[in-house]
C-alpha cells in the first residue's frame, strides 16, 4: 500500500521549490502527495522564521496534527509522522523537539536531501531524528530530478544564503552563507524542466542577484544561456538586492527578450538613517539610481518592493520619506509589513520600539498609497496586447487564468487547447489585483 504525504509550506517561493523536491525526493520510497493531512502517514511543516509568531504557528499546526494522530490511532487506522522542515526548524530545532513531543523529526532546509535517513531514524529511535546541520556537501548532490511541472511554469533555486546581515532578518542565520550552485548544474536543471513542459522559470536565492558560480559566471551571464534552451520563452528571478544590481544584468534587461520586465526589488525604508539601521548598505538615493538605469535599459519595466514600517527610533518624517518614496517610484505592487523582532537579531536588542497602534497606522496608511500604485498601473494596462501564459482554469466555464509579463493575474475565455501556451491578449478591464482581456492570437512555442 502506498504510503501518502502531505507538506505544508509557509513563506517564500524557496520554500515552495524545496517542497516539492522534497516530495520529488520520497517519492522514490513510495510516498503519494495527498492534500488532506488527515490521510497523510506522513506531515511535513515546511516553515518560514521571517514573520513575526512564526514558531507560534508552527506549534499550533503541531498541535492540531498531534490530535489528528491520536484520532486515527484510536479508530486503529495507523499513525501520522509529525516533520518540522525549514527556516524556524532549522533555528529552533532543539527547542522545538523539547517543547512539542509529538514532532518526530527536525530538518533544516540545508539538510533536507536527508530526509529518508531522517524517516528512518525516527521510526527506530523517537527524539534522535534531528538535523539543522549545514553539510560541506551541497544538498542538490543529493537530490533526484524533478519529475514534474505545473502550470506550464517552475521554480529553479539557484543561489542559497546571505551574507547582508540586515539587522532585522534571520536568513544569514538559518540559510546560512551566500552559495551558488554550479552553472552546468542549473542549466542542465532548466533543460530538463524545459522538457517537462516549463515555458517559464523564476530563478531563486535568497539574495539572487549575487549570484557568482566561479569561471565568470553572473546572473547576467546566466540568463543569457538559460535564454539559449529552446522551449523556455519567459526568465524571471527574485529576490535581489539593490547592492547587487550590476551592468551585466541590467544590460540582460535591455537586451534578453525572454527575462520579463517586471522586477522585485526590496528597499525596506525611504529613510537613509533607517536604511542605516538596519544595515542595508544602501542609500534612498543608491536605490533610485539602480532604478533609472533600469528604466533606461528596458523603458517598460515594473517593480515591486519590499518594506517594513515602524523599525525601532523611526519617526513620522522618517515614514513619510518612505510614503514619499513609493509614490515617487510608481510600483506595480509592493508588500508591506509592520516591524515584528526576530530573536537573534540586532534590531531585536535595539531600543525606541514603536507602540503597535502606531505601527497599525503607519501600515495602513502605507498600504494605501501601494494600492493606489497598483491600481494605476492595472489601469494603464487597459487597451493594450499583452502576451499571457495561461496555466489554471478560471472561475467560469471556458474561462482561464494566467500571468502577464508583469505577474499580473488575466483573465480571459480561452479554447481548452491553449492552455499552457503564451497568448497574446487585449486588455479590457482593470480590477485591484487582476486585469480582465479577450484572446487575440497566440504566440505559441515549438512543439
Amino acid at each position: 500500500m502506498a504510503k501518502r504525504l502531505c507538506i505544508k509550506t509557509y513563506g517564500c517561493q524557496m520554500n515552495v521549490y524545496d517542497s516539492g523536491r522534497m516530495a520529488d525526493l520520497l517519492a522514490p520510497l513510495g510516498y503519494a502527495a495527498v492534500d488532506d493531512a488527515a490521510e497523510a502517514d506522513l506531515v511535513i511543516l515546511n516553515t518560514c522564521h521571517i514573520r513575526e509568531k512564526a514558531a507560534e504557528k508552527v506549534y499550533s499546526d503541531v498541535g492540531r496534527l498531534r490530535d489528528l494522530r491520536l484520532e486515527r490511532e484510536a479508530r486503529g487506522e495507523g499513525s501520522i509522522t509529525i516533520a518540522v522542515a525549514g527556516c524556524t526548524a532549522q533555528a529552533e530545532g532543539a527547542e522545538i523537539m523539547r517543547r512539542a513531543p509529538a514532532v518526530d523529526l527536525v530538518v533544516g532546509p540545508q539538510a533536507y536531501h536527508r530526509l529518508p535517513e531522517l524517516i528512518a531514524r525516527a521510526h527506530r529511535t523517537k527524539g534522535e531524528a534531528l538535523d539543522t546541520d549545514f553539510p560541506v556537501d551541497s544538498k542538490f548532490d543529493g537530490l533526484p530530478a524533478q519529475t514534474r511541472v505545473e502550470g506550464s511554469a517552475a521554480f529553479l533555486t539557484i543561489q542559497e544564503g546571505c551574507d547582508k546581515f540586515c539587522t532585522f532578518c534571520v536568513v544569514p542565520y538559518t540559510r546560512g552563507a551566500e552559495a551558488s550552485r554550479p552553472a552546468a548544474a542549473v542549466l542542465a536543471e532548466a533543460r530538463h524542466l524545459a522538457s517537462l513542459g516549463a515555458r517559464e522559470i523564476t530563478l531563486l536565492g535568497q539574495n539572487v542577484n549575487a549570484y557568482g558560480a566561479g569561471e565568470g559566471w553572473s546572473l547576467g551571464r546566466l540568463v543569457r544561456a538559460l535564454a539559449e534552451i529552446p522551449g523556455l520563452e519567459r526568465i524571471r528571478y527574485t529576490t535581489s538586492h539593490p547592492r547587487d544590481m550590476d551592468d551585466e544584468l541590467i544590460e540582460a534587461h535591455a537586451q534578453v527578450p525572454a527575462l520579463m520586465p517586471f522586477l522585485h526589488l526590496p528597499v525596506q525604508s525611504g529613510a537613509d538613517r533607517i536604511l542605516d539601521a538596519m544595515n542595508r548598505r544602501h542609500t534612498a538615493d543608491d536605490y533610485r539610481r539602480v532604478i533609472e538605469r533600469l528604466r533606461k535599459a528596458r523603458p517598460d519595466i515594473a517593480l515591486s518592493s519590499d518594506f517594513i514600517v515602524g523599525f525601532p527610533g523611526e519617526s513620522e518624517a522618517e515614514f513619510q520619506a518612505t510614503v514619499d518614496l513609493v509614490a515617487e517610484i510608481g510600483f506595480a505592487q509592493a508588500y508591506s509589513f509592520k516591524y515584528s523582532p526576530r530573536p537573534g537579531t540586532p534590531a531585536s536588542m535595539m531600543a525606541d520600539c514603536l507602540p503597535d497602534d502606531v505601527k497599525s497606522e503607519r501600515l495602513a496608511r502605507l498600504q494605501a498609497a501601494i494600492a493606489k500604485g497598483q491600481r494605476q498601473f492595472n489601469e494603464a494596462c487597459v487597451g493594450r496586447v499583452l502576451p499571457v501564459l495561461f496555466d489554471r482554469p478560471g472561475r467560469h466555464p471556458g474561462q482561464a487564468v494566467g500571468r502577464s509579463p508583469y505577474m499580473q493575474g488575466v483573465h480571459a475565455d480561452l479554447p481548452a487547447e491553449l492552455m499552457g501556451r503564451i497568448v497574446d491578449v487585449a486588455i479590457t478591464s482593470a480590477h485591484p489585483n487582476s486585469l480582465g482581456g479577450r484572446l487575440v492570437g497566440a504566440t505559441e512555442a515549438a512543439a
